[in-house]
């Protein structure tokens, strides 16, 4: 990313049955960062965490009884999170107990990859494919 690239605008959101506990394991273990919170109690209306090499994701508790015109299901989120040191993020990650579903490999397409699920039960893929260049 050069000076110039425009900061990441697309921001996937997720609900949560608990999204206290969501943003900890999402701060704690995996290593995204707090940026906001905003919430009473157990209910976190919105939540922004952002991730060290950009972008992020928004979140909040899922809501049922209050007319939420977000009703995103919990557990059924997935993202795929650009990374710098797959192996590393992976053993940090596995030692906090962490449930992974793919163990690092390489790809066909030049990434090393690993997977896991969250304690919601969303999938998230961490590899270190950044895309395809933009054609200009």
């Amino acid at each position: 990313m050069s000076d110039t690239t425009p900061p990441a605008q697309v921001w996937p959101t997720l609900r949560a049955r608990d999204a206290r506990a969501l943003i900890r394991f999402l701060v704690d273990v995996v290593g995204f960062e707090e940026t906001s919170v905003v919430g009473a109690g157990d209910v976190v209306h919105h939540a922004q965490l952002s991730w060290p090499l950009g972008g992020g994701i928004m979140l909040g508790s899922a809501r049922e009884s209050d007319g939420d015109r977000w009703p995103l299901r919990p557990g059924s989120f997935g993202a795929y999170v650009v990374a710098d040191d797959i192996d590393a993020l992976h053993a940090r990650i596995a030692a906090a107990g962490a449930q992974i579903t793919e163990e690092p490999h390489d790809t066909d397409y030049g990434s090393r990859d690993f997977a896991l699920r969250d304690p919601e039960g969303n999938r998230w893929s961490f590899g270190t494919y950044r895309g395809e260049p933009r054609k200009v």
